[in-house]
């Protein structure tokens, strides 16, 4: 169990090998993963899988996250897999399947057969889907259902997972008072509100925590702790119910470490601008330093189909806040499944925010691509500049759009460009 070794003072393989992708010393990993503010999200079943150990936290670059699924009305495994490889293709740095239609058991593994980079799920949508398919509605699952899918997962090699242990019953409760205006837009999050109140009892997943973490340490598999009452609209950010719901969370947090398990705590939603950094102050707060990883934030509700735009302001700003996961969002958020192209560009928009996030929390070790590209061009070496942009081929396409571009300048300026203008003078 890698926390555990860390807090024992012993290197890793792992501890090793982040420590020199991130150019960070291999104590500052050990260190913080000791603390829990570091973690490196890997099943002792996969380790031998992935290209390489992906570490999320403090000090560490900002990663990204890419969704992809069937639906309950578009099941197309094939398409899933293209998804995934295109996620893959453009710099994803973990990806989860949150698929809900067809055998999901088929599709999870021959999904994560090609995935060489952490993988997660939401077991919770299968342990409903297949009760409802059983007993008629998910309100019948037992728990012993949602514990026999969770360690189905951990066997399969399910790398991390999002477990929606922080909402409580007396939540779900005040809603019938108090309203919100968006409601429970996590899907997990609703599955549970509706199974406590019918049945009247406890969430399942906060009552078995412990039990949970147990099967997690011996797979050494991440706890990506769901936020099931996250805003769904900028009206509902930093309510009752969603700083209620992180209360909850400080406590698991802590409970998770006492059994060495490495654990991230899930963020916002939608969420105006001006409250993204009080919201991740307060999360490093309460939560005692563990990772954040967010869901954008959203930052206006008008957006779509453009919501990877609206997300990648939030996830800019919540990056350079500390914010250590982003999760991407695709255009078609709110509107429909995504299709690959969408995947693409929702992994490069939250790769782009990610990536200016960490130029304020890095500086200029996260800087020294963009300086390097300010030199190339100023060079006009478009070889050297198209190489390193984040998506080399389509900036080779759009260069060449109209035809072959020139050695100096482009077809935006031709003659009149700046560098062609000053050359003589400057370098005289």
């Amino acid at each position: 169990m890698l926390m555990k070794e860390a807090k024992l003072g012993k290197i890793t393989p792992e501890m090793k090998a982040v420590a020199e992708y991130e150019k960070v010393s291999v104590d500052f990993i050990r260190r913080h993963l000791a603390e829990g503010q570091i973690i490196i999200v890997s099943n002792v079943k996969r380790r031998d899988k992935l290209r390489r150990f992906v570490g999320v936290g403090t000090g560490l670059f900002t990663k990204v996250n890419a969704n992809i699924g069937t639906s309950t009305l578009v099941v197309d495994l094939e398409m899933e897999k293209r998804k995934l490889k295109t996620a893959i293709r453009y710099g994803a740095d973990t990806v989860m399947d949150l698929s809900t239609g067809g055998d999901l058991d088929k599709i999870r593994r021959e999904l994560i057969a090609i995935a060489d980079i952490p993988f997660g799920t939401v077991p919770i949508y299968q342990a409903a889907i297949e009760t409802a398919q059983k007993r008629r509605s998910p309100i019948y699952m037992t728990e012993d259902d949602i514990l026999r899918t969770i360690e189905k997962h951990l066997k399969d090699g399910v790398d991390f997972m999002t477990i929606h242990a922080g909402i409580l019953l007396q939540h779900v409760k005040k809603m019938k008072k108090i309203k919100r205006a968006a409601g429970i837009v996590s899907r997990g999050g609703a599955i549970l509100a509706a199974w406590m109140l019918h049945n009247e009892q406890e969430n399942p997943l906060y009552k078995n925590w412990d039990y949970m973490c147990e099967m997690f340490a011996e797979y050494d598999a991440t706890i990506s702790i769901g936020d099931a009452l996250r805003p769904g609209g900028l009206s509902d950010a930093h309510d009752y119910y969603q700083i209620a719901e992180m209360l909850v969370v400080s406590e698991l947090v802590k409970r998770a470490w006492e059994y060495n398990v490495q654990v991230m705590v899930e963020g916002p939603g939608h969420m105006p601008l001006d409250i993204i950094q009080d919201n991740i102050r307060l999360e490093k707060r309460l939560c005692h330093g563990a990772p954040y990883y967010v869901l954008g934030p959203i930052v206006t509700d008008i957006a779509q189909p453009y919501d990877h735009i609206a997300s990648a302001i939030g996830a800019a700003l919540a990056a350079a806040a500390g914010a250590d996961l982003i999760c991407y969002v695709t255009p078609s958020e709110h509107l429909s499944l995504p299709n690959e192209e969408q995947v693409k560009l929702g992994v490069i928009g939250a790769r782009i925010a990610a990536h200016a996030g960490d130029i304020i929390k890095l500086g200029r070790k996260a800087r020294k691509l963009d300086d390097e590209i300010t030199l190339a061009r100023a060079r006009q070496d478009w070889k050297k500049a198209i190489s390193l942009a984040i998506s080399p081929e389509e900036a080779e396409k759009v260069r060449n759009q109209f035809g072959p571009a020139p050695s100096i300048g482009c077809s935006m300026c031709g003659e009149l460009c700046v560098y062609i203008l000053l050359r003589k003078y400057l370098e005289s």
